[in-house]
């Protein structure tokens, strides 16, 4: 029964559309012509009819209010259909995304043909609207993070800041590749293979790091310190040289190399270099380019001295 009900209010087949749209208008023409008059009275008479309230019913009015309901949800269900379709053809919006508007799209559309049916039918809409106010309301505050979170998830589907296989970054330190979008929450899976569930409402009201946002590229930097009898100015340059060999370096921008400051027991030398994709990981290229700068010093004479306390012991004697 449920599934007859269901093909009516929304036939797959264009055959049974056109039927269906070929029926309703039969009835409407017959019955605006006057020949359907005769079955009208018999159905609205008041043998048939009964009172519920002040409100009065007969068989003739449930009949012609349930064609019309059917031939409003009808027209949505092809409008829905329409909809679905024409989401599919864009095909620069990932699939969570599209089904996330297509159920949106019905959502409203089911609530406007709703609406409109309980206005035909002759429902006073304004008492409804108060109690669905006050159950909006009690419902709201229960279902407040949720809509939160909803209305979060369009917000980013929209503006595209955060979109599958992005790398981000959240302000709690948690780092990890989008992988699927969701009405309520966004998937991350971390470089240790932890899947993190994010609510929506995270990225719009907190701070969150795109690492890919606009181009992949990302920067790595690390301090060396070195003694200060050595030779600042080749240390430098044996700095740039462990950069510039990894193959992951690229030239735009180029490795740099600063002095940053003069330390307790070490001149400290900060060295930036950037590579291409970023989300291929960022601690190998480091850890490379450290052991490659830590042979060349080696080799050259560069010392990464220990840190030095100079301890004086005061002893005192004991007053006899």
């Amino acid at each position: 029964m449920k599934s007859i009900f269901v093909s009516l209010l929304k036939p797959k087949a264009w055959v049974a559309k056109l039927l269906i749209l070929a029926f309703f208008i039969g009835f409407y023409a017959l019955g605006f012509m006057d020949y359907l008059d005769p079955i009208r009275k018999f159905l609205d008479s008041e043998e048939l009819a009964f009172n519920l309230a002040d409100k009065r019913f007969s068989v003739y009015i449930l009949l012609n209010g349930a064609i019309t309901l059917v031939l409003i949800f009808w027209f949505a269900s092809i409008a829905s259909d329409f909809a679905e379709k024409r989401m599919a053809s864009f095909r620069r919006i990932k699939s969570s995304n599209r089904a996330l508007i297509v159920k949106t799209i019905q959502i409203l559309l089911y609530f406007v043909a709703a609406t409109v049916g309980l206005n035909v039918l002759g429902f006073d809409l304004t008492t409804l609207s108060i109690f669905s106010g006050a159950v909006g309301i009690g419902v709201g505050f229960g279902l407040q993070k949720i809509a939160s979170n909803f209305i979060s998830g369009i917000i980013l589907l929209f503006e595209k800041s955060i979109e599958e296989e992005d790398l981000v970054e959240l302000s709690n330190g948690t780092v990890g590749f989008v992988r699927r979008t969701g009405a309520r929450y966004t998937l991350l899976e971390t470089p240790d293979s932890r899947e993190v569930l994010v609510p929506n409402e995270d990225f719009v009201t907190n701070h969150v790091t795109n690492w890919t946002y606009t181009n992949t590229q990302g920067r790595i930097e690390f301090t060396v310190g070195i003694s200060y009898d050595c030779d600042v100015d080749l240390a430098i340059e044996l700095a740039l040289k462990a950069a510039s060999s990894h193959p992951r370096c690229i030239d735009k921008p180029a490795p740099v190399c600063f002095l940053r400051e003069f330390g307790d027991n070490s001149i400290n030398l900060l060295l930036q270099f950037w590579i291409a994709d970023v989300t291929q990981g960022r601690y190998e290229p480091q850890s490379d380019v450290m052991r490659t700068l830590w042979r060349l010093y080696k080799e050259n004479g560069i010392s990464i001295p220990y840190p030095q306390r100079d301890v004086h012991i005061v002893s005192s004697e004991k007053a006899t």
